[in-house]
Order: C-alpha cells, then sequence, then structure tokens
C-alpha cells in the first residue's frame, strides 16, 4: 500500500464467509463520503472473487490488496 493512502474506516470481517462480507461491505461503504477509503479485512478465500464481482457491479475501485497471515486487505474507494 503506498503511503500516500489514507483509510477513513476499517471494518473487520474475519470469520465471516460468503455472503456476509459483501452484505457488510455493501452497508458499511455508505457510511464514507465519496472519495473516501474503506479498508475491509476478512480471511474467507472466497472474498477476492467476491470483492472484484462487487466492485464491478457497484462502481466502486479496489484501490489496494494485501494478504499478510491468511487476512486479506481490501482498499475501497467509495466511487458515487
Amino acid at each position: 500500500m503506498s503511503a500516500e493512502l489514507k483509510v477513513d474506516k476499517t471494518v473487520d470481517y474475519k470469520g465471516l464467509f460468503c455472503p456476509m462480507p459483501i452484505v457488510k461491505v455493501s452497508k458499511d461503504i455508505k457510511e464514507i463520503e465519496v472519495g473516501q477509503v474503506l479498508e475491509m479485512l476478512a480471511d474467507d478465500p472466497g472474498s477476492k472473487p467476491d470483492m472484484e464481482a462487487w466492485v464491478k457491479q457497484t462502481g466502486h475501485e479496489i484501490v489496494d490488496t494485501q494478504e499478510e497471515g491468511g487476512v486479506f486487505k481490501f482498499y475501497v474507494r467509495r466511487n458515487k
């Protein structure tokens, strides 16, 4: 992740499995302003393809992803 990326809200969905991380991120993205970044933590291996499909459907943008010790970190910019 680049040093200039500012996280505006972090949500932890570790322990949740499909479809719950997507259901919850759909709600939580509405709690930040357009242009802000939501950091989502998940440990479900299915969260990566789920998030990629979700941003295509919603118009939001994954600006970075990381994986550390089985935890996926998604940085999603709200675009609308």
